[in-house]
């Protein structure tokens, strides 16, 4: 029994770092938008750079992160930095006087994301095959429970304390991220210096290369939630109840993701992404064809089960068919692949919007999901480890 309390008090350490990570990204999230154009007075050109800027980086920062945790042996250094890095920034935030000098603050903080791909190995090595999907369930459903925190604090906080001492508390929930990964995990270094001799494709089976491509489809249909939101408004919810979706999102991915991530440790992991498509597809089906505010609601319920759903059993997976002594590597490949399907996906979901209407987005969002689902057939399934 002793051998395992190391290894779940560990997962605990990171599910916590996670939740009070998230819990300051979010206080800021919701007013962000407006702190940029109001304060700062930008226009949405820069908004669009400095969020874009943003996402690029997160993808390049997984990838590098991971391959070069493989490369040294190490995952706690980046862990800890990454969570460091989202607090320095937010404080710089709060010192920023014109838009331009936040460029160097968001390059910080989504480099900040080195964290991922070497936390995400680092929790994958604690795991076996039975507990891997419940492990990541756990930092899913802290992550977004984390979320719903956040944007309930902000809402509470605002009017009283106004953007920049906003911004400056936020630091504080990942400064105690960062002391937490410094105190309470420790590592064994892993030496991977006599067969490390870089990441490239040839070292991955076809099963995974064609796990990355299923991966990439599906991704390129799965568009920003912001096309939800516009769509609640425009079927006539309320503005002022629109963050309150957001909740709603972020509060049932919270509830689900552990409960999915059990479930794929017991049915497996492909079959609990088959669950995943098919709650995604539900969501563009009620978008589509319901204007019922009780519907959209429950669209919304049904969008976080979804991110619930995916988000484990995919981590879970990509961990599984990705060679043990690159690890890190894989999870930060794969991240990037898929995050930087991210942009064309909302690019091409808004320009269908704007040259045939909503259902033109949500109609290619269906068929890239059944394409990604019937590819997933024929992936084949590793054998598990006892």
């Amino acid at each position: 029994m002793s051998r395992h309390n190391p290894s779940r008090k560990a997962i605990r350490t990171f599910a916590l770092a996670s939740f009070l990570n998230d819990m300051g990204s979010d206080i800021i999230y919701p007013v962000w938008p407006l702190f940029v154009t109001t304060v700062l007075k930008a226009n949405m050109a820069a908004l669009g750079f400095l969020d874009g800027l943003g996402e690029a980086l997160v993808s390049l920062s997984q990838a590098a992160s991971g391959l070069l945790s493989d490369r040294i042996g190490k995952r706690k250094i980046f862990i800890w930095t990454g969570y460091l890095c989202g607090a320095l920034s937010r404080w710089g935030y709060a010192l920023s006087s014109i838009w331009t000098h936040l460029v160097p603050f968001r390059i910080l903080d989504r480099a900040g994301k080195i964290r991922s791909a070497p936390r995400d190995a680092f929790v994958a090595d604690l795991s076996t095959d039975a507990t891997r999907g419940k492990h990541f369930g756990l930092l899913r459903a802290m992550d977004h429970l984390g979320a719903v925190v956040g944007i309930l604090l902000c809402i509470l906080l605002f009017q009283t304390l106004g953007f920049r001492l906003l911004f400056a508390l936020a630091a504080i929930p990942s400064l105690a991220s960062t002391v937490l990964i410094l105190t309470k995990i420790k590592e064994k270094k892993q030496d991977h210096s006599s067969i490390f001799n870089g990441l490239s494709l040839r070292v991955l089976d076809k099963n995974a290369l064609f796990f990355l491509i299923l991966s990439a489809i599906f991704s390129l249909g799965a568009f920003s939630y912001s096309f939800l939101l516009i769509s609640a408004k425009e079927a006539g919810i309320e503005t002022s109840f629109i963050p309150v979706l957001y909740l709603v999102f972020s509060g049932a991915a919270s509830l689900t993701a552990l409960p999915f991530g059990k479930l794929s440790d017991k049915i497996g992991r492909k079959r609990t992404l088959f669950i995943s498509f098919f709650l995604w597809a539900a969501v563009c089906f009620l978008f589509v064809l319901s204007r019922s505010h009780l519907l959209l609601v429950t669209a919304f319920v049904i969008y976080g089960a979804h991110k619930g759903a995916l988000e484990p059993s995919l981590k879970a997976f990509v961990c599984e068919l990705g060679p043990k002594e690159f690890r890190a590597s894989f999870l930060g490949g794969f991240q990037m692949v898929t995050g930087l399907c991210a942009l064309p996906a909302s690019l091409t979901a808004g320009l269908l919007w704007e040259s045939y209407g909503a259902i033109a987005p949500y109609g290619l969002a269906l068929a890239l999901t059944v394409l990604a689902g019937t590819t997933l057939l024929f992936v084949k399934t590793p054998a598990r480890e006892i």
